[in-house]
């Protein structure tokens, strides 16, 4: 795509990608007016919420749906259409699910360029292909900022479906993916950025495979992205019943954001994160290592509790041992 005058997307909007999304504690609240869980057949809803809704749609069939959408994060059309749609997929992933199909959630300012456009749809498509769907239709309105995303479907065989709820004492926490996507854009370093943008755009296709190989042992998943680490962790702990104690020097971390950390750089998601964490966080790391955990992840890795007898067969696919699970009231040590 060649335009006469280059679009820097990031220009037109106030915030971009997860660090976009409200703050979790504001959100349970607008949560609250919703009813209970009522249609027959839902496996996975509002009671707990997880990453994405599950409901037996037929013998041996359910359906996974989940949909997200943010600003651009980037300014390339194309890095953004491709990491809005493996940022929505992998909700689907998350559950355990295989995606099927997806519905483009489109909103520009009628003054961006058609040829942008294009080349966000054309990038997001192909990676919904490759995580073995296709894009089906969606609907675009006009709007003053750009907003694009999906809303996905998939399967699962019910009862097959992973959730947030599970972890045991024991257990082992493992990441599929390396933190700090939100300190990476807000660094302005180039060279960071494109790392985080490589991430991003890596579907968590091949890791959920891997953890359904081996479902026996695999107890709760979730995916990382706004809430960060901990966020994300914290729930995992609440819906267990567990304590869960992550190791700052284990985390892995994209190149050149511990020292971007550590020079005191930070996100408007890192306040709200720890806002939301506030009372149920016991930090014992430096405050870089713990800006590293409460960063609000864009299409983050994929976060299990698992069998200690899988670690070596996971490490060897990718993942990383961030921590273990212990006997306790629900909580999160960051030590």
């Amino acid at each position: 795509m060649v335009l006469s005058e280059p679009v820097r997307l990031t220009e037109l909007t106030s915030c971009g990608g997860c660090a976009a999304k409200w703050g979790a504690s504001l959100l349970g609240e607008l949560l609250s007016a919703v009813p209970p869980d009522a249609a027959g057949g839902l496996l996975v809803g509002l009671a707990p919420s997880d990453d994405a809704a599950v409901a037996q749609i037929a013998d041996g069939v359910a359906l996974v749906s989940t949909t997200d959408f943010f600003p651009p994060l980037v300014d390339d059309p194309a890095d953004y259409g491709a990491i809005a749609a493996a940022n929505a997929c992998s909700d689907v992933f998350a559950m355990g699910g295989d995606v099927v199909m997806a519905l483009n959630i489109a909103a520009f300012p009628e003054t961006l360029p058609v040829p942008v456009i294009q080349e966000i749809f054309r990038a997001a498509a192909e990676v919904v292909v490759e995580a073995g769907g296709v894009v089906a239709g969606g609907h675009t309105i006009r709007s003053p900022e750009p907003i694009f995303g999906l809303a996905v479907q998939g399967v699962v065989v019910p009862g097959r479906q992973f959730t947030t709820g599970g972890a045991r004492p024991g257990d082992v926490l493992v990441l599929s993916k390396p933190l700090g996507t939100g300190l990476a854009l807000a660094s302005g370093d180039a060279a960071i950025v494109a790392a985080a943008t490589t991430s991003m755009r890596r579907l968590n296709r091949a890791a959920a495979w891997m953890l359904r190989e081996h479902r026996e042992g695999v107890r709760a998943v979730t995916d990382v992205t706004g809430f960060g680490l901990l966020g994300h962790g914290w729930e995992m702990a609440e819906r267990s019943g567990a304590l869960l104690v992550f190791e700052a020097e284990r985390l892995p971390v994209l190149d050149g954001v511990a020292e971007v950390a550590a020079a005191g750089v930070r996100t408007g998601g890192d306040a709200r994160n720890r806002d939301y964490v506030a009372g149920h966080v016991k930090l014992e790391a430096d405050d870089a290592a713990a800006a590293l955990a409460f960063d609000p992840q864009t299409s983050g890795g994929l976060l299990a509790a698992v069998d200690p007898a899988l670690v070596d067969e996971l490490r060897g696919e990718g993942f990383v041992e961030v921590g273990h699970v212990v006997d306790g009231p629900p909580a999160i040590t960051l030590r």
